[in-house]
């Protein structure tokens, strides 16, 4: 069956929190909008990626955290009651149920649409339901496409049928594997090792690189991979896997690595990267490349179509949910300036690549100001460019680097502490590039290092940013010591 056509001045593709906060701003600039969306309003990150991973961790390192505090670390001796992680994981995820992220939409007067959608041509969007039935939704400003990533498996014999994990096992999995492969050496690879050996697992961590973490300076997954091993789990470098060998659904999954060795083991993660969901949306009704990323402008409209735009994974800018729900934010507040809402007044027709000067329309901090915690044991934080990143850019750059476990909080904080911060400097401007943290808590450091990269404060007004003493912040002030010699 299908229904009459059904008009509504935006249309969004996709229910995560990139699609969720589109609509949050475009109805709140009076924008009537639609949402489509094929499984749970919230998405990945709600169900599969950010909170049941970190549900899954909070416990974890919480314990490493107590078993460092003296009067405590007797008292932290036992293994972690799995039942109830997973429990506390399940409360996070809402038991995988979407009625409050469906209700909250209809609190703000957004229709959902459920089911299948792909574009339809030029403002067009047709949605096949789960019962069958046939809508063409039809848009008069926008069509916001925000259908983010899934999974890369790679092309191995024998890995296909052999029931490996992704990261939505890896996070909803309701058993604790004896013995856990992960291939890849990535977030997802990084983080679920901590967790699940934590949980009981004998994690083996097989990299196909020269380390973990690759995107961030080289001492953050080296302080990762020396926790992780000194935890109980193996982690592997230089290695390649070549082949999955799986004894029937449920026996004992063995990898075959390049020269011939075997490593056992009774689930396989395959942490091995992420590509846009867009082979099946109807990319090529609006002459772009099924299956490809959504090349965007600053305001996150597509090329060349005036009424198309591209929000959160799918456009390659940042694959990070806090990135796409800024992305949301920019892309809502230009639509609805397009559209005479908002402002009183339409948004010029273009910005000027780079420049920034529409301000709440152009999204300027998802390149080089990108944050990003992973909540491994020691934490890693870094936003900005690492500094291969900015020696590669061509600027004049010094790396400032400081032990973290020298400042007095970061002392009071733990026993032993371990840690490391490093500050990437602009020479020329005397601003900061980059800042990377690597110890315990030091994601709660992040948003310092962001506003002083994104807002580029110059080094002499940082230092009048007194940190209050004794906090690990205290590090801020070492940094700048060191680099002033």
């Amino acid at each position: 069956m299908t229904t009459e056509p059904v008009e509504y001045d935006v249309v969004v593709l996709g229910g995560g929190p990139a699609g969720e906060n589109i609509v949050d701003r475009t109805r709140a600039a009076g924008l009537s909008t639609a949402l489509v969306e094929s499984e749970l309003v919230g998405g990945e990150c709600s169900y599969w990626a950010c909170i049941p991973s970190k549900a899954l961790l909070r416990p974890v390192l919480a314990r490493a955290d107590a078993r460092r505090v003296p009067g405590l670390a007797g008292s932290v001796t036992g293994p972690l009651d799995a039942e109830a992680v997973f429990a506390h994981r399940d409360y996070w995820t809402g038991d995988w149920k979407d009625g409050g992220q469906a209700d909250w939409l209809d609190s703000i007067g957004a229709h959902l649409y459920r089911g299948h959608g792909r574009l339809y041509g030029i403002r067009k969007v047709a949605v096949t339901s789960p019962e069958g039935v046939h809508h063409v939704l039809s848009a008069r400003h926008a069509v916001v496409v925000a259908t983010g990533t899934g999974p890369v498996l790679p092309d191995l014999p024998g890995l296909h049928g052999a029931g490996a994990w992704t990261s939505r096992e890896a996070t909803s999995a309701r058993h604790v594997p004896g013995r856990l492969l992960i291939v890849g050496g990535s977030v997802v690879a990084c983080e679920m090792a901590t967790a699940w050996q934590a949980l009981g697992s004998q994690v083996t961590v097989l990299v196909r690189g020269s380390g973990l973490l690759p995107r961030m300076e080289p001492f953050a997954g080296e302080l990762v991979a020396e926790a992780l091993t000194a935890a109980g789990a193996v982690v592997r470098t230089g290695v390649a896997v070549e082949a999955v060998v799986r004894d029937g659904p449920t026996g004992p999954v063995t990898v075959v690595l390049e020269g011939g060795e075997l490593i056992e083991g009774d689930e396989l993660l395959m942490a091995t990267g992420r590509a846009p969901r867009t082979e099946d949306i109807g990319l090529d009704t609006v002459g772009l490349t099924p299956g490809d990323w959504i090349a965007v402008d600053e305001s996150c409209r597509v090329a060349g179509h005036d009424w198309l735009y591209a929000v959160g994974d799918v456009n390659h800018r940042a694959l990070l949910t806090h990135q796409g729900k800024y992305q949301a934010r920019i892309a809502g507040a230009a639509i609805a300036a397009r559209a005479g809402r908002g402002t009183g007044a339409p948004a010029p027709a273009a910005p000027a690549p780079g420049t920034g000067r529409w301000g709440a329309y152009a999204a300027t901090a998802d390149t080089e100001a990108v944050p990003q915690a992973v909540f491994t044991d020691p934490e890693a934080a870094a936003v900005g460019l690492t500094l291969a990143e900015a020696e590669r850019s061509g600027r004049r750059v010094r790396a400032v680097d400081y032990d973290l476990g020298k400042v007095s909080g970061a002392g009071l904080y733990a026993d032993g502490y371990r840690g490391r911060a490093r500050m990437v400097v602009d020479l020329d401007r005397e601003v900061l590039l980059g800042v990377t943290f690597v110890g315990s808590g030091a994601a709660e450091l992040l948003h310092a290092a962001t506003v002083a990269v994104v807002g580029e404060v110059p080094i002499d007004r940082l230092w009048h940013a007194v940190p209050a003493f004794p906090t690990i912040s205290e590090v801020w002030l070492r940094l700048l010591e060191t680099y002033r010699g």
